[in-house]
């Protein structure tokens, strides 16, 4: 189930926004603003020296390289492999990186040493010189797509780098990518659990443990339905919909606890057959039913028009299953009250 938990947070924002047109333009044209840094440590004080190291941080740098979602990628080993070609008086055969620990401990004395005044090395490698930062640039990417090729790159690292080697990427975008994805989950998650409590808590209310059950179909129903929904017609789901269910609990619930109190007054204390119980709730409480939920779908509608598309994306969402509710507190409740209940009429 790819849709889930998913986001593209540049995409936040329409064409409207100059920061959105200034990104794609960037992205286009320059470079992304998704990427990824990993500090590949040798395991010794001036072990970036170390030709094995050094192997292991280019193979590395080249299996980015042929990632279909990478643009770029920064490493110092392309400064050694420079630095060797340069001093064998530019020949191509010799874009290579050094065989030996001292010719490579050389080419970055000699490197640091011919940087202009005031710039050194220490955005590539640390003080001790035993790692050294790979950076990798990426397109622009879901959240989903981010967490994946970071999860390959772990698996490269665990199969074929050294055990020094083996530590996470981060990254504002790792960041929040995995923010991103754990609030989804954990919110989804959380509003299903209350729905279900809820529904445990009008079995306390309703002093039945049969209409406490059957409230939970029209409660669990209508946000099932217009997920089910989003995820055929637009494929994913993002930040900005995990609190539709949250939102729209409170309403649903409402609705449901409303006909059901109406439907059992009306077969508890008046007396009434299924069929006249079910008008009974109809004629008590139809109206304002009707009333709050066009109130509220069409306020919620309106922020449909918002350009930031958590906002938009929210408020589609949330009328969407607000009108669900509706459809089947007026339809799917009622035939079911009736049918669960046609030989107590």
């Amino acid at each position: 189930m790819q849709w889930i938990a998913n986001d593209v947070f540049v995409e936040y924002f329409d064409e409207s926004f100059e920061f959105r047109r200034a990104t794609d333009f960037a992205t286009e044209n320059l470079s992304g603003i998704y990427d990824i840094h990993y500090s590949l440590s040798a395991g010794e004080p001036e072990g970036l020296s170390n030709p094995v190291f050094l192997q292991k941080v280019e193979a590395f740098a080249q299996w980015y390289r042929q990632q279909p979602e990478v643009m770029h990628v920064s490493t110092i080993t392309d400064t050694f492999k420079r630095l060797n070609k340069n001093m064998q008086r530019d020949d191509p055969a010799y874009y290579r990186l050094p065989e030996q620990r001292d010719l490579a401990a050389q080419y970055l004395l000699l490197y640091e040493m011919s940087l202009p005044y005031g710039l050194d090395v220490n955005n590539q490698i640390n003080i001790d010189k035993s790692a050294t930062r790979v950076a990798v640039t990426l397109e622009t990417l879901s959240s989903n797509e981010l967490l994946a090729i970071e999860e390959r790159a772990q698996q490269w690292l665990k199969e074929n780098g050294l055990s020094s080697m083996q530590v996470p990427g981060a990254s504002t975008s790792i960041m929040f990518a995995n923010i991103g994805s754990r609030n989804i989950r954990s919110m989804l998650f959380g509003a299903t659990v209350a729905l279900v409590l809820i529904s445990f808590i009008l079995i306390v209310a309703l002093r039945s443990v049969k209409f406490g059950l059957i409230s939970l179909i029209p409660n669990l129903a209508p946000t099932a339905m217009a997920f089910g929904l989003w995820g055929l017609l637009v494929g994913q789901v993002g930040l900005g919909l995990s609190v539709v269910a949250g939102i729209t609990l409170g309403i649903v619930v409402d609705d449901t606890i409303h006909y059901l109190s109406k439907y059992l007054r009306a077969r508890r204390e008046k007396g009434l057959s299924p069929p006249d119980a079910v008008r009974y709730a109809f004629h008590s409480v139809g109206l304002a039913l009707w009333v709050t939920s066009v109130a509220l779908v069409a306020g919620f509608l309106i922020l449909s028009l918002s350009h930031f598309y958590v906002n938009s994306s929210m408020g589609i969402m949330t009328a969407v299953t607000i009108a669900l509710a509706l459809i089947a507190d007026f339809l799917f409740l009622p035939p079911l009250l009736m049918k669960l209940e046609e030989n107590k009429a």
